[in-house]
């Protein structure tokens, strides 16, 4: 099933900014680890970290380009699922089926990447309105 949640922190930290990420990805993970009945914080490290990374993208990246954006779907998937399997198998033991790993991640990739694709132009503008009302028009704040 796709995870709906990755693409929120993601689109947050692009938008807003890598603190606001940042806390809105762990806020969302400790939700989720506190409904789910999981460890709680393996899944507020790893948004968290998603969040992070989104605030540096913003910088680096262009959020205009569906590509680009593709991209970093495809890589917020990737590191969240591979940090959950690992932190749950060194702090939960879990048992390694590496296989069975493989083709849920390449299920929920597909999933994530359709759905940003379906979802990108209403988050863009929603993303937009955000990105003026925390970052604002600051121009002569950065140079006096």
């Amino acid at each position: 099933m796709p995870n709906l949640f990755i693409i929120y922190v993601l689109f947050i930290g692009l938008f807003a900014s890598r603190t606001m990420g940042t806390i809105y990805g762990v806020a969302t993970g400790v939700m989720l680890d506190l409904l789910l009945g999981e460890q709680v914080g393996i899944n507020a490290v790893t948004l968290g970290m998603v969040g992070f990374l989104a605030g540096v993208f913003d910088k680096n990246f262009s959020k205009d380009s569906r590509m680009t954006i593709m991209l970093m779907v495809f890589g917020s998937t990737l590191l969240v699922e591979v940090l959950n399997y690992l932190l749950k198998y060194i702090f939960l033991a879990i048992n390694v089926e590496i296989v069975n790993f493989l083709r849920i991640l390449a299920i929920e990739i597909v999933y994530n990447l359709i759905l940003a694709i379906i979802l990108y132009p209403l988050i863009q503008k929603a993303g937009y309105y955000i990105e003026n009302e925390y970052k604002g028009n600051k121009i002569l704040t950065r140079y006096f």
